[in-house]
């Protein structure tokens, strides 16, 4: 049980990406962008990864903001399996709210 789900606060430029725009057709504007992800890592080395362009989603290395551990922290850590079907629910659920959500594959 050491994979975890994480939740990056995105700058408001990523969603005028427009594949960004086309995965979240319900957005609430007035709710931030998110990238929902998993990692065998600590949501915090994820992170500085991405930044550093490790492995790294294109829009968190160009618009990731910080982590916001309250949205998952109460979930973690999980067996892999877990996180795999965690971070698609989260990124649903998260959506669903209407924020507007890359990622959660």
């Amino acid at each position: 049980m050491h994979h975890s789900v994480y939740v990056v606060l995105l700058a408001p430029a990523a969603a005028r990406w427009r594949s960004v725009r086309a995965e979240n057709p319900k957005r609430d504007t007035r709710k931030p962008c998110l990238y929902v992800g998993m990692t065998g890592l600590t949501p915090e080395e994820r992170f500085a990864n991405h930044k550093a362009g490790v492995k790294a989603s294109s829009v968190v290395k160009r618009h990731g903001v910080r982590l916001l551990p309250e949205f998952f922290a109460h979930l973690n850590p999980m067996p892999f399996e877990a996180a795999v079907v965690m971070e698609r629910e989260l990124a649903e659920d998260l959506r669903a709210q209407g924020y507007t959500v890359t990622g959660g594959h």
